[in-house]
């Protein structure tokens, strides 16, 4: 995925920053607490295709980016 992406992404439900999740290949939202799936290096940017965030996905998110 392209770096430059990062600075003009946002989390489309909320417009808040997105973090992104090398290992698992997604982009991440505290503010949304949601994963959008990045797929063939493409981000699929769209609610209905985001999975929700666990409860220790979002304390690691946290203590990691705050």
């Amino acid at each position: 995925m392209n770096p430059k992406l990062f600075d003009i992404l946002v989390c489309p439900v909320t417009k808040g920053p997105l973090i992104y999740d090398k290992d698992n290949q997604e982009l991440l939202s505290k503010s949304s607490r949601l994963a959008y799936p990045i797929r063939d290096e493409i981000p699929v940017m769209l609610p209905d295709e985001a999975r929700h965030l666990t409860l220790d996905e979002i304390e690691k998110l946290k203590s990691h980016y705050d």
